[in-house]
């Protein structure tokens, strides 16, 4: 069988005491495989443990008990912690916090520069990884002029030029209008697509987990739920007793069959609701 890119094995994760506390749990007995290649979404209300989790996965927190390997090397090894963060890039809330340069450009050639990979490559990398993300018409512009939606593209292509396994983008659309919001997610998706590159997407948004192979809800610390989109939102009332919502149309599908309509569970898409009430002849 495959190995997994990413394993948690029951991994605990306590923040320090603080002020004469005991410190807070935020992880308890986590157990999670994620393989190559998935589109990973992990849900869950404020304090769920979601962002803890995703910090683990490039080593910006290590386990107080359990394990977490990448690519077979342990995160609590410090000696493989640079090694870690290669194979997994981080994306966070704020992609001004993450804009470090005068242009486009020199921002997402700021890693690979740090690598000490030679210039040609680098510009190498640049290219497609601005490619990749549609920007490559902004190569010279300053980011800091850009959209929401933009400069978080611009995020994501500093972390392509690293040649990432995997990439973890913690709420990356939290604080994006809806546009921005859209061409950021078909982004991830064209990346997960196109190139490979296993996505782990922390959210609050229920329409962004949609096209997800795969979703993981956290509850308190612990994983309480997971499976394919359509799994985890036929489970509508678990869902809410979560303090979760569910997809506007999941959540249309349910007071349909409230009233007695034959509508399935897990109808999750409008196409789907459309065939549904208005079937063809």
């Amino acid at each position: 069988m495959k190995e997994p890119l990413i394993r948690f094995t029951d991994v605990d994760f306590t923040y320090a005491r603080t002020h004469g506390g005991d410190g807070w749990a935020a992880l308890k007995r986590v157990n999670l495989e994620i393989f190559e290649g998935e589109f990973v979404a992990v849900l869950g209300h404020n304090g769920s443990g979601k962002s803890t989790l995703a910090k683990h996965i490039n080593a910006l927190l290590t386990p107080t008990s359990g394990r977490v390997l990448v690519a077979g090397l342990d995160t609590a090894a410090e000696d493989k912690v640079w090694e870690i963060r290669q194979k997994v890039g981080m994306v966070f809330q704020n992609p001004d916090n993450q804009l470090v340069a005068t242009t486009v450009e020199e921002d997402v050639a700021f890693g690979p520069e740090n690598l000490g990979i030679p210039s040609p490559e680098i510009q190498r990398r640049v290219t497609e990884s601005l490619q990749a993300v549609d920007m490559l018409s902004y190569r010279r512009h300053s980011p800091h002029q850009l959209s929401g939606g933009q400069k978080q593209r611009v995020a994501i292509a500093g972390m392509i030029a690293m040649l990432p396994m995997c990439i973890v983008l913690d709420e990356p659309t939290a604080m994006l209008d809806p546009q921005g919001r859209r061409e950021v997610m078909s982004t991830i998706h064209r990346l997960n697509k196109d190139e490979g590159i296993t996505i782990v997407h922390i959210t609050h948004h229920m329409d962004e987990v949609i096209g997800a192979d795969r979703v993981v809800v956290m509850d308190e610390g612990r994983i309480v739920l997971q499976g394919t989109p359509r799994e985890v939102f036929s489970q509508v009332k678990l869902l809410r007793s979560l303090h979760l919502d569910v997809p506007q149309v999941t959540d249309l599908a349910e007071r349909l069959r409230n009233r007695g309509h034959l509508i399935p569970q897990g109808t999750l898409t409008v196409n789907e609701m459309v065939m549904l009430l208005c079937p063809s002849d």
